[in-house]
């Protein structure tokens, strides 16, 4: 693909973007061509998002020139940015969570009254035939409150796919998907380059760029800080550009040898949770990864462990004693933490502040005679604050106001400050940059270090792959093969996808 052999479909010039003192965006300049995969890299707060609202008439900037196939536009609004066949892809997904899939996709997609009728057989056929585009195996009468984050995000782009669109911005579309989703993903970009459209494509892997991209463009502190072919970089002069420094080695590896076991499960299950026989160890000082496909039941088992949805079956050990946990208050009072998977619905409350973020699952032990404390809160939250690096202006401002990087460590501090022995991870840096991924890797490797049990769930196979001591393979519910530290992409989706192998014993 010639970029410049097409008139740009997109084109923004010297945009500029100030909310109060804050300056977003400082005379940024970005061009789509038709069939161009264009990246847009940055660290959080580069001014990814910012520049991607003005692109949907979200936000309309101070200063600065929108033009869309050819045509220059005074005033963008989202409903014109529609009609011009714009869409985007956000990474939160924004559906309605009490209707069936078909019923979130023909309201996006059809048009007329509320009074017209619906031909439902002819809506269920259109929803089934888009997911089937983008590799979603998912029934269109499931109601989206049901599915998982990475099931909500393969509806998303369903929708953008029927919506024809000109052009397409996908911000971290492949956030919480597997290698088999990411590959089918993949295809749909290329058969949309193919057909001539658009692409603006926002992720923190860098992989996915060098797989995908034609362009690159990457932001620093709201400004533009080049564009490239992506032919002509590599993974380290990008890192460099997005952060503008040297980052430290991404995957930290082990300082010492696991200890004792922690957490023992032998035969557990849960039929409501469809978990089943599954059988591991995680011993002190270990980072024991979990892979698997979407619906193998990696969060499942999390959310066994930490008892929101109770074992029915087999027996769990701490420390070689049996225990039971019916709840998540027993869980943190037998030492178990689970940060989960959605930070923005489960892990941080946008509007609270930090001290208070940090501080909710401890309240007994810090207010033991109900009287709140605010010097103890503050004190403990600037702890966490100094020990994890977080940035923010102060204890007091909102969990919203943060990075997402920064919003995963108060998550993180949630849970450090219950002193847990078993630390459960899901999704540790879903959508955070390359250098916030890095600090929260260091964190977990001297977590483990210090001699917590690590359970950690990433869809991302390289961090499985470069942060684990062990491997678990999830399928179908239970646990597949336990792979040594070390072990290969091809070896882990092969035990994923259910293909012969020596499963191993590590």
């Amino acid at each position: 693909m010639n970029p410049s052999a097409s008139a740009p479909l997109l084109t923004l010039r010297r945009i500029a973007k100030n909310y109060g003192g804050v300056r977003a965006l400082r005379g940024v300049d970005f061009d789509l061509a038709a069939g161009e995969v264009h990246a847009l890299l940055g660290e959080n707060g580069a001014g990814k998002s910012t520049l991607i609202k003005v692109a949907t008439g979200a936000h309309r900037p101070d200063a600065g020139e929108i033009t869309v196939a050819g045509r220059t536009l005074d005033g963008l609004t989202p409903t014109l940015a529609q009609q011009l066949g714009i869409a985007c892809i956000y990474q939160q997904p924004a559906l309605f969570p009490d209707l069936t899939v078909a019923e979130n996709i023909g309201l996006r997609l059809e048009h007329g009254g509320a009074a017209r009728r619906i031909d439902w057989p002819a809506r269920r056929a259109r929803a089934t035939d888009l997911l089937a585009r983008v590799g979603a195996t998912i029934a269109p009468d499931t109601e989206v409150g049901e599915l998982s984050m990475p099931e909500q995000q393969l509806v998303e782009i369903a929708c953008a796919v029927g919506a024809g669109a000109r052009i397409v911005i996908m911000d971290e579309p492949t956030a919480s998907l597997t290698q088999r989703e990411q590959a089918r993903l993949f295809t749909v970009v290329r058969e949309l380059r193919t057909a001539g459209v658009g692409v603006i494509y926002i992720s923190h892997r860098l992989e996915e760029i060098f797989a995908l991209a034609d362009r690159v463009t990457v932001l620093r502190d709201g400004a533009s800080v080049g564009t490239h072919p992506v032919a002509a970089m590599d993974e380290a002069g990008l890192i460099k550009l997005m952060v503008g420094r040297e980052v430290a080695q991404l995957y930290p590896p082990a300082e010492s040898p696991p200890g004792d076991v922690v957490l023992s499960l032998q035969n557990v299950g849960c039929s409501a949770a469809g978990v089943r026989a599954v059988s591991l160890e995680v011993r002190a000082g270990e980072i024991f990864g979990l892979a698997g496909l979407v619906g193998a039941g990696r969060t499942e088992l999390a959310r066994v462990l930490f008892g929101l949805t109770p074992a029915t079956a087999g027996e769990i050990k701490l420390n070689g004693r049996p225990i039971a946990i019916g709840s998540p208050q027993q869980a943190i009072e037998l030492g178990i933490a689970y940060v989960p998977e959605d930070r923005r619905r489960h892990g941080v409350i946008l509007e609270m502040p930090v001290a208070q973020n940090m501080t909710m699952a401890v309240h007994r032990r810090l207010f033991p005679t109900s009287w709140l404390r605010s010097g103890a809160e503050q004190s403990l939250a600037l702890e966490y604050v100094r020990d994890l690096a977080v940035k923010c202006s102060s204890c007091d401002a909102p969990g919203g106001s943060l990075s997402g990087g920064n919003q995963q460590k108060v998550s993180l501090a949630r849970w450090l400050a219950t002193k847990p022995r078993v630390l459960i991870l899901d999704e540790p840096t879903q959508g955070v940059d390359v250098g916030a991924k890095s600090e929260i890797h260091r964190i977990i490797r001297r977590l483990a270090k210090d001699g917590l049990a690590v359970l950690m769930i990433s869809s991302d196979l390289p961090e499985v792959l470069g942060m684990s001591d062990r491997i678990g393979v999830m399928r179908a519910g239970t646990l597949a093969a336990v792979l040594p530290g070390g072990s290969d992409a091809h070896t882990v989706m092969a035990m994923a996808l259910g293909q012969e192998g020596d499963k191993g014993a590590a």
